[in-house]
């Protein structure tokens, strides 16, 4: 294992969440609650980005070529288990290849994102059209949009049915 990889390891392990940062400490009034909630439905986009809250860079993590599957296995793991302590996770398909999981993992350092204290927050690159999908040929909806959908077997009266 390159040395490197040791010390990324412990910076991921310091990267825990241990304390709710300034911010977020105090309980959320409910005219807060609502604005959040408003802003999100408009779309706006969160003030920090996950790196900002944990103190990593995606810019010290080695690129995926530089690293065997082992090694890149090892960094998921560990970045997934910082991820869980900021209440994040992120939602990959399970044939994705490690190297293009590993990227899209980094990058969720650049990602602004909000961190909640209870619950979970989610990166998912999902938007259901697979012909566009970020994961192309891995993307788990992709057998069922070539399939097309047999809609005699849908449970809909005859008059709804398109055909």
């Amino acid at each position: 294992m390159h040395p490197y990889i040791t010390h990324l390891l412990e910076d991921i392990t310091a990267a825990h969440r241990t304390e709710i940062p300034l911010e977020v400490q105090r309980p959320q009034t409910f005219e807060e609650h609502i604005a959040e909630l408003e802003d999100w439905l408009e779309g706006k986009e969160p003030p920090h980005s996950f790196g900002y809250y944990c103190r990593l860079d995606a810019v010290n993590f080695p690129p995926p070529e530089q690293l065997n599957d082992a090694e890149i296995k090892l960094v998921l793991e560990a970045f997934g288990k910082m991820m869980f302590t900021w209440n994040l996770g992120i939602d990959l398909p399970e044939l994705l290849p490690l190297p293009i999981a590993y990227k899209m993992t980094v990058d969720t350092l650049n990602e602004k994102t909000s961190i909640v204290n209870s619950g979970m927050m989610g990166f998912d690159y999902c938007s259901g059209n697979a012909p566009d999908c970020v994961f192309k040929e891995y993307c788990p909806c992709l057998k069922y949009w070539n399939e097309g959908y047999n809609l005699k077997d849908v449970d809909l009266p005859e008059s709804e049915l398109p055909f």
